[in-house]
């Protein structure tokens, strides 16, 4: 099956006067137009094609990559709004359609915004939303604690900043864990800091280290996590308070803090342990 809004590799069907008929394995058929058409090409060699639908909603395959394809998120600039809703460049001849139901705010010519491009399943055609929260999902989680992910950055909220989770999920950068300035549509790297319990993802852009540490100096660190990033325990705490507070040894708990003050994960001083 011919796929919109993705590529295609299809074989080479037929010259015609408008171009060339591509092929899928089931025998479906596409127009590659003349300007698209490479100066050589062979009978039944295979070409590498976007396809979408034309002005007049026919498929149509074309060499030009788009900005986004189907089930993807992009920064595009809007061209245009009209009475109908907003047109925005996403590479191709044809604009992309985003209608004002899918307008998270109301979009405005020259203006850049977050969207997420899907099949229309009445029109079958693509379209933009800038509505990018209600295509993630933290119910069934693909990532967990300590997995490095990728992110975009979605909108600024009063904690941080909002982001999307490998394309499949919300997460929150706390503001202190934003060590450089960040913009809506930014991509880059993250680790999943913490997952709470209604399964939302806390996300932090340091390198924490945290599959390298050992159970003890892990259980700490949730721990300091819990309390507010402060345990009021030292290398001279009594062994009962160290055993009451995190169930291990002196020793045990000296070793771990050793270890996790090296990574400049946390801070100790004369009244606790601090978490950095």
């Amino acid at each position: 099956m011919i796929k919109i809004g993705e590529y295609n590799t299809l074989e080479i069907l037929r010259e015609s006067e408008q171009g060339i008929y591509l092929a899928d394995a089931d025998g479906n058929e596409v127009l590659l137009p003349n300007r698209y058409v490479p100066e050589e090409f062979k009978i039944w060699e295979s070409i590498d094609v976007f396809v979408y639908l034309d002005n007049e909603e026919r498929p149509v395959a074309v060499t030009d990559e788009p900005y986004v394809t189907v089930n993807d998120f992009a920064m595009l600039r809007c061209n245009q709004v009209t009475q109908h809703g907003a047109f925005l460049d996403w590479g191709m001849v044809k604009e992309l359609f985003c209608p004002f139901k899918e307008q998270a705010f109301k979009m405005k010519a020259g203006g850049w915004y977050l969207i997420y491009c899907y099949l229309d399943e009445e029109t079958g055609r693509l379209v933009a939303s800038s509505k990018t929260n209600r295509f993630l999902d933290n119910k069934d989680l693909t990532v967990q604690q300590f997995d490095e992910v990728d992110l975009i950055i979605s909108h600024p909220s009063e904690l941080g900043m909002n982001v999307i989770v490998n394309k499949k999920h919300h997460g929150l950068i706390y503001k202190d864990d934003m060590y450089k300035e960040l913009s809506v549509g930014d991509k880059l790297k993250g680790i999943v800091k913490k997952v709470r319990h209604d399964n939302k993802l806390d996300i932090t852009l340091g390198q924490i280290g945290y599959r390298n540490i050992e159970p003890n100096a892990e259980k700490i660190l949730h721990t300091l996590e819990d309390s507010n990033g402060f345990l009021p325990l030292t290398d001279k705490s009594d062994p009962d308070q160290i055993r009451d507070e995190l169930e291990m040894s002196k020793k045990s708990f000296k070793k771990a803090i050793g270890s996790l003050y090296k990574q400049k994960l946390i801070t100790l001083k004369d009244d606790g342990i601090y978490l950095n």
